[in-house]
This record gives C-alpha cells, structure tokens and sequence, in this order.
C-alpha cells in the first residue's frame, strides 16, 4: 500500500536524436501522451530535446524559446511536475541547465556545477554557483546534473535544527555505458551516505559521436537497495514510489545525521 505522502515518480529512459529538438519533442510528445498513472513527477534526462551537444549556434535557445515552452505545456496537460535539462543562452552565456516546471508554468532552475571537461563541456558552458533544493508534496528534492554524481560534497545532505536538508537526491544523465560501473556505484553510496533516496534517469542509444548509453534508470532508497531499475539499453518509462514513512522510520532507528560533519560548500 502506498500512502499519500509517497512521491510517486515517472522516469522516461529514452533515446535521443543528435541535435534534432523537433523530432525529440515528438518523441516525448509520444511518451508522455501515454502515461496514465497520474505521477507527481515525471523526468527526463539530460540535455533531452539535443543529446548532449555542445554545438551552441544550432542547438542553444533562451528561457522564451520552444523547449521550455513545451515543458510549460506538458506539465500543465499531466498536472504534475516536469523536469530535465536544456542548452540555454542566457546574457552571452550558455548553461546547461534543469528546469523543475510546475503546473501553473512557475519554475525553478539548476545550473549544471560540473561540467564535463573530458567532453570539453567547460570551454562551451558557464557552471552554475549554487544548489538547488525544490519541493515537491512535502520532500525536498536536491538537483544535480550528470557528472555532479562524482562530486560527494556537492551532494552533501545536512541534519540542522532536527531538520535533513533534502529527502531525495535526482540526477539526470547523458552518461555512457563504458563507464557505467562509476555510476551504478556512486548511486548507492550517494543514497547510503546522505540517508535518502536517489533518482537517476538516463538516455539510452547512441550519441552524435558515436558513444553508446545503456540508461540504467533506476531510483535507489536509503539503505542503498535499487527498488526499481529500467532495462538495458531500452527505451522504457519506469514508476516507483519514493516512501515517507520509509525513509522516516529509517531515520529515526539509524541517527547518523547527528553525526554528520558540519560545512558550508564554497563556490
């Protein structure tokens, strides 16, 4: 039985066109069309409407350009929440950057922090200078993109006041197979280590150069069990409920919070 304080969650594990927003669109237009389990959230990976290009004069739009339009849209047809990253030019700059679209066409941002120097995503993009904890039903949710997976402190959960900082941890991700051992890894630590849950969706296929993704979407509970998992290399959405009370018991029997270290991470 799930309770209403359960987050109930769709993640689309997908392939995507290289640099082709239009028949991207489309192909989530398709996708979300045929959900009909009234999720909370629905997420989609990295960089969804392009791939994972730095081709900034074809790919690159604003805030007011046809993506987020259709985020806007799309969160407003399924009343729920809509989140995945986009290329946007904002003021001479270019960001990699996670829109959490609400029904009512509100939103709130992340910038990607890490950018992907072997990919050469630092000389094109500007990095973001802060965390971004939404909320979502009663969680808090920290947003993180991609290669922010391998930064532990940036992640890092907090107990303050009797308070946790965040309840789940959400990556998307355009991460290739050949180093899917790093990620399968680091998502349970990541879970393990700030007592939450972790949600990761990423794309499948291969990229523009030829890279091939095996996705791997899976969401992650605070003990460090994968409670749901997509296929392989498949294209498949996937719903799982993240569980309050679960989390809460767990945290109540296993105090590590009150042992965390204190900081405040420096940009």
């Amino acid at each position: 039985m799930h309770s209403k304080n359960d987050l109930k969650a769709t993640l689309i594990q997908s392939n995507l066109v290289w640099e082709n927003i239009e028949a991207n669109l489309k192909n989530f237009d398709l996708k979300i069309a045929n959900i009909d389990n009234s999720p909370d959230l629905i997420v989609l990976p990295e960089m969804f409407a392009t791939g994972f290009t730095m081709n900034v004069d074809k790919c690159a739009e604003n805030e007011d350009g046809k993506v987020v339009s259709w985020l806007m849209e799309k969160a407003k047809q399924k009343n729920c929440v809509i989140t995945g990253s986009v290329l946007i030019e904002d003021e001479g700059k270019y960001f990699n950057r996670m829109f959490w679209m609400k029904p009512d066409s509100s939103y709130e941002t992340y910038n990607k922090r890490h950018l992907f120097r072997m990919g050469n995503e630092h000389k094109t993009m500007s990095a973001g200078k802060e965390r971004k904890i939404v909320e979502l039903n009663g969680w808090k949710i920290n947003l993180q993109i991609c290669y922010d997976l391998r930064f532990p402190v940036w992640s890092k959960n907090n107990f303050r006041d009797g308070k946790y900082g965040y309840d789940a941890l959400l990556y998307i991700a355009n991460w290739p197979e050949i180093r899917s051992h790093a990620y399968k890894s680091l998502l349970k630590a990541r879970a393990i280590e700030n007592q939450s849950y972790v949600i990761w969706v990423n794309r499948v296929g291969k990229d523009g150069k030829d890279i091939f993704h095996s996705g791997d979407t899976m969401i992650v509970d605070p003990y460090g069990e994968i409670i749901v998992q997509a296929k392989a290399g498949k294209e498949q959405p996937l719903t799982g409920f993240l569980s309050k009370q679960k989390l809460e018991d767990f945290r109540k029997k296993f105090t590590v919070g009150m042992d965390w270290d204190g900081f405040d991470v420096q940009v």
